[in-house]
């Protein structure tokens, strides 16, 4: 519990040593400064949503999405009890916390990737919702009151808009429209509740290191105060949240499935010194034992298939190392990984 970023002093002009990040692996975002993601909005035509996917998709792998069907006093009630939760005394929260990586439902600091050493300025309450039954058992109960029914019913309508994505991007793809149900989609989802505290010295730390999402797709709540960066055209660009809006970005999941057609794009969590950021990813996480390669509609004469067919539990333990000394789209190049 020693770990998390409440026990820094508030008051500090520095960062612990743990945090500093050598100069040279910080490359700031792009001088063109905050850049807003092309908008999805989900109410209109079918056929025009799905294009609209599939160009931003190709474009940025990164897009947001209003007009999204949860209701926007349900994104309210999470951004607030998430709030509170955070806000809790450090006793109340000691008995989650956990550095154990294979405890699925646990408070923890910094990066769930691993690193070669380095801290990162986030604290993550992460909850796992198992399907079909989506349990919330193991959630804490006792403060806030109201966590459990609030982030459940979030998740589950958050999970709901993932998977009308991806059945508009199997209708774009020429996939059958139930491809991504059963194992690929149904082991979990994964919820990460950042915090994200000010930082005294935001130009020398990240939040988040720059990664990309094992999983097959992301619903992002990113909150008001901007954090999020992710690498376009060989720079960082800073992401401007839509209010009442999800980000969506594919994981390399869904690049391998589509044999590149879709990317995976590299990210990462900015600090800064004003105010505190809060965000809540939604992770669709396939079975362990589900395989995943490409798909035969994406192979053929003159496309051979470049990535290889592996568990998902082996393709976790390939990738789960970030790096910052190596280049700007290091986790992304999986095809060369998996030769």
């Amino acid at each position: 519990m020693e770990q998390m970023l409440h026990q820094t002093p508030s008051h500090s002009s520095s960062i612990p040593d743990g945090f500093v990040l050598p100069a040279d692996h910080l490359r700031p975002a792009t001088a063109a400064g905050v850049v807003s993601l092309p908008v999805v909005d989900m109410s209109h035509g079918r056929d025009e949503v799905r294009r609209a996917i599939l160009d931003a998709g190709k474009e940025h792998g990164f897009f947001q999405v209003a007009n999204h069907g949860v209701p926007e006093q349900l994104l309210r009630d999470m951004e607030a009890v998430c709030h509170e939760f955070f806000q809790l005394p450090a006793a109340d929260k000691a008995e989650f916390y956990s550095e154990d990586r294979s405890k699925p439902n646990r408070l923890f600091s910094g990066s769930s990737y691993e690193t070669l050493g380095e801290r990162y300025w986030r604290d993550c309450l992460r909850l796992a919702y198992p399907l079909p039954a989506g349990d919330t058992k193991d959630w804490p109960h006792k403060q806030p009151q109201r966590l459990r029914k609030v982030v459940g019913n979030y998740t589950a309508l958050a999970r709901g808009l993932a998977m009308e994505i991806l059945r508009l991007l199997c209708e774009g793809m020429g996939l059958r429209p139930d491809y991504f149900v059963g194992d690929i989609s149904g082991s979990r989802v994964a919820v990460d509740i950042n915090h994200y505290p000010p930082c005294p010295d935001p130009s020398r730390t990240l939040g988040l290191p720059p990664h990309c999402d094992r999983d097959l797709i992301t619903i992002l709540l990113p909150g008001a105060v901007p954090g999020l960066e992710v690498t376009y055209k060989g720079d960082w660009i800073k992401v401007q949240p839509v209010p009442n809006s999800f980000v969506v970005n594919f994981g390399l999941q869904l690049e391998v499935v589509t044999n590149g057609m879709l990317r995976s794009v590299e990210h990462r969590a900015a600090t800064n010194s004003a105010a505190a950021r809060m965000s809540v990813a939604t992770f669709i996480v396939p079975a362990d034992d589900c395989v995943i390669g490409p798909a035969e509609e994406f192979v053929g004469e003159g496309r051979p298939p470049c990535y290889r067919t592996l568990r998902f539990a082996d393709f976790k333990r390939m990738h789960n190392v970030v790096n910052l000394g190596s280049s700007l789209n290091q986790i992304t190049n999986i095809k060369s990984n998996q030769e």
